[in-house]
């Protein structure tokens, strides 16, 4: 099977149970997540050799988001870590006609001031993976995701990007730009 490389930030979810609005909510579940991950995960469950790139806070809540990858097969050993906070997201999950709400908090979260050898991350790496929200977190991440596709290129990989826009990250004409 193909080794397949994915980056972006994981984040900590934090969704309100059984469809309740935020307001009504005294609890929250909790899930690990992003984009790039859920891919990750799920080739890895189809058995490729998955790995997946990104930077966590060194505490408790990085290694449970690290954790929650290792235990579904995914390859985390180019996880860097450092920094103050592992971005997270609120989900009020919709129900009948009222559409699910997410609200992200991730500002300055530690997977946007990365930098990584990606010389080391491509090697032997058939295809790398990233999304459009990637680049929106940042204009670090930005260029972090601009030079994981020129190493990828540089070592053969295929490139593919979920282009997946999110208004509340950044604007139509900066992702245009980007």
């Amino acid at each position: 099977m193909a080794k397949v490389v994915t980056m972006g930030e994981i984040m900590l979810r934090l969704s309100t149970p059984g469809n309740q609005k935020y307001i009504q909510a005294t609890q929250f579940d909790i899930n690990y997540g992003g984009g790039e991950a859920n891919v990750a995960v799920s080739l890895a469950n189809y058995g490729h050799d998955a790995e997946f790139v990104t930077k966590v806070p060194e505490n408790p809540i990085g290694a449970c988001a690290v954790a929650a990858l290792r235990k579904y097969g995914v390859e985390t050993k180019h996880i860097a870590k450092g920094g103050d906070r592992l971005g997270i997201y609120f989900l009020e999950t919709g129900a009948s006609m009222r559409p699910s709400n997410v609200t992200y908090d991730r500002a300055n979260s530690t997977a946007s001031i990365s930098d990584f050898d990606f010389d080391e991350i491509f090697e032997g790496a058939d295809w790398f993976h990233f999304t459009g929200i990637t680049p929106a977190v940042s204009d670090a991440a930005a260029e972090l995701t601009e030079a994981a596709c020129k190493a990828a290129k540089a070592h053969g990989v295929t490139v593919s990007c979920d282009l997946n826009f999110r208004k509340k990250l950044w604007t139509s004409e900066k992702a245009q730009k980007v």
